[in-house]
């Protein structure tokens, strides 16, 4: 007989509300719900999965002692206008609740409290009317990341990974997942103890890079936010919030690729592709970058930089998957996975816990902890 798991019957029955579901609608599918709901018997594993993928919520929430409080998105997301919010498709929508669980999950794991020296939210504040290369510069003197430690990087998927310690170093966690709407790089959810970042790994490596720092600028500004590609999105904003959008896109390039070492790497170069390719590496950002600031500075025209920029958009610059337990590390981080498995051998989570903290099913924990075990510090 199948193990029963100990959910909470008040979040049973938010989570069907939640997803629009009477009681006759939900028995077709789960003729036991009734019980579940009363706390009269309880699912097992794989029906627990079926009722999660059923009602678009993560395993993990049934365990909570009470149906989460949740904010409505329009909360969430203050700097979007109407609009904005209604085109907000539904796989995104999912992810957003999928990351409230990772952000209660290291909220658990840290005992409600940040293990990071100093906390990037709380040290620096600014306000929309600053200037952006100031705010830049502060950000990055707080992240203390030479230019030199930048250009060592040597190459895209390397700088992801270590941009990703830095900001977990001043108390930024960032999660991972596969988006499935392209025009949907990331979004941040701001707390004042665990500000979390989720990126989008099916984008290029360069374009997740950006993604931290554009939500980093949300989170600086004490607001979670969305990064969507193409340039109308700002413009769709009004006052302030338009602003915000607009630093928050420029703070990510400033910070990136400042102005006076750009200017100085690319002094005396071929004004190429080629040139645009070698730079780009060089920073780790894309070619489009590069070329954009070509653009800017009125080096080549408008329909040279479109005509580069779909050629390069045509290449296909996407993650394409792989192993399950090396995605999931990507997703998750190692930092997260080993803290997690940490917290289950000083038994203060069980084994169920521990599966749901990772997303994972219990019979895959042993196989991803082999994994992460093979990761070199």
């Amino acid at each position: 007989m199948a193990e029963a798991m100990p959910i909470t019957p008040a979040v049973v029955t938010w989570a069907r509300e939640r997803a629009g579901f009477s009681i006759d609608a939900a028995i077709s599918d789960f003729r036991k719900i009734v019980e579940w709901e009363a706390g009269e018997a309880f699912p097992s594993y794989p029906q627990l999965e079926k009722m999660a993928e059923k009602f678009k919520v993560p395993v993990a929430v049934f365990f909570f002692p009470a149906p989460p409080d949740l904010p409505p998105i329009e909360e969430t997301f203050r700097t979007l206008g109407p609009d904005q919010i209604a085109e907000i498709p539904p796989r995104i929508r999912l992810l957003l609740r999928k990351a409230r669980t990772f952000q209660m999950g290291v909220e658990e794991l840290n005992g409600g409290r940040n293990p990071a020296e100093r906390l990037i939210t709380r040290d620096l504040a600014f306000r929309p009317t600053d200037r952006i290369e100031e705010i830049a510069a502060e950000v990055r003197a707080y992240l203390g990341v030479t230019m030199e430690q930048q250009f060592a990087w040597g190459n895209a998927e390397t700088a992801l990974e270590e941009w990703r310690k830095v900001l977990l170093g001043v108390g930024v966690y960032v999660f991972k997942d596969s988006f499935r709407e392209p025009d949907y790089s990331g979004f941040c959810l701001y707390d004042d103890e665990f500000p979390i970042i989720y990126v989008n790994n099916t984008t290029a490596k360069t374009r997740q890079i950006f993604t931290l720092f554009h939500e980093l600028a949300h989170l600086l500004f004490h607001t979670s936010g969305v990064d969507r590609t193409g340039d109308g999105f700002a413009d769709e904003l009004v006052g302030d919030n338009q602003r915000i959008e607009v630093i928050c896109n420029r703070m990510a390039a400033c910070l990136l690729v400042p102005e006076d070492t750009f200017d100085a790497t690319f002094a005396g170069q071929a004004l190429t592709e080629a040139t645009a390719a070698e730079l780009a590496q060089l920073f780790s950002v894309s070619r489009e970058f590069i070329f954009r600031k070509f653009l800017d500075r009125d080096l080549i025209t408008p329909g040279e930089y479109d005509q580069a920029a779909r050629r390069w958009a045509e290449q296909g610059q996407r993650g394409t998957g792989g192993d399950h337990y090396n995605t999931k590390i990507a997703y998750l981080g190692t930092e997260y996975i080993n803290l997690a498995f940490q917290r289950f051998y000083q038994n203060r989570i069980d084994y169920n816990q521990l599966a749901d903290i990772l997303d994972t099913k219990p019979k895959n924990l042993t196989r991803l902890e082999e994994y992460v075990s093979r990761r070199v510090p």
